[in-house]
């Protein structure tokens, strides 16, 4: 007998005996062989059949077996036909298992159904002395209808979603444009207010140093210093030569005075600055 089968042995029509692979002896016209069973694993082919799902959709099924015979004796003598049986056991559950679901359910889990199959189908071939070691549904056909309305779902979806995130790139850019003319306008004010403190702070000093100026010059009046009057004097009649001189019509100044007295005038000016500075001559 080759390797890979066992043979079943009849007396007088009743088992007997399995005969394993290698050299068997039988007596011949008392006992005969009654199966020759094939122990290493097979496939089964299962064919399409239609199957309603449990939402009414109609599909088209069809998969593959692998079993394995464990027992010759039961094999043989348990079941009349062990492939038709297991066979259509398949397919009747298949049937069970896939009607118990959605169309949506059955299309995205299919490990789910093979497992579940399995464990169906290995279950009741046990008794037959058969190990079914896999399952696996190979195709599963919806109409061609219901295939058009899935993918016009499935691009309504991805067009919603596309929809969803370039509005949500809109919304991200307007905050961030708006984040940023915020932040422009507070620097801006920022430095709008630094701008003022400056300006304010200049114009500050320069009024200490004028009241600082007058102080000076008005204590040297108040002391009887002349030199003191010609600087107020002065002062106004160089303010003066500057408004004449930055006319935008003025193209010829004529000044009726002797430069002497503008010297004398500036001479003024730093005798009172030498008084008020101690006395000191430079």
């Amino acid at each position: 007998m080759p390797q890979g089968y066992q043979w079943t042995q009849e007396r007088f029509g009743k088992f007997q005996r399995t005969l394993k692979p290698g050299l068997n002896i039988i007596v011949p016209y008392i006992d005969r062989i009654g199966r020759k069973v094939n122990m290493m694993e097979q496939v089964l082919d299962v064919p399409s059949q239609e199957v309603i799902t449990r939402d009414n959709a109609l599909v088209t099924v069809d998969g593959v077996v692998f079993y394995q015979v464990l027992d010759a004796a039961r094999a043989s003598y348990e079941v009349r036909n062990l492939e038709i049986a297991t066979l259509n056991l398949t397919m009747t559950n298949i049937r069970t298992v896939m009607g118990s679901m959605d169309l949506d359910e059955l299309l995205s889990n299919r490990d789910q159904i093979n497992a579940r199959l399995l464990s169906v189908v290995d279950e009741a071939t046990e008794p037959w002395g058969v190990k079914v070691t896999r399952i696996e549904v190979k195709d599963i056909r919806p109409p061609a209808d219901l295939v058009a309305s899935m993918a016009r779902q499935m691009k309504a979806e991805r067009e919603k979603r596309a929809n969803i995130l370039d509005a949500e790139g809109f919304r991200q850019a307007a905050i961030l444009k708006a984040e940023g003319e915020k932040q422009a306008e507070i620097l801006n004010a920022e430095g709008r207010r630094q701008a003022a403190f400056l300006e304010a702070e200049a114009r500050e000093r320069a009024a200490e140093a004028e009241a600082t100026a007058t102080r000076v010059v008005s204590e040297a009046i108040a002391n009887g210093n002349v030199q003191a009057v010609n600087y107020f004097i002065a002062q106004r009649y160089v303010d003066a030569l500057k408004d004449v001189a930055s006319a935008p019509n003025q193209k010829t100044l004529i000044l009726p005075i002797e430069a002497t007295s503008i010297l004398g005038s500036l001479q003024g000016i730093a005798e009172v600055a030498r008084e008020a500075f101690g006395g000191k001559k430079g």
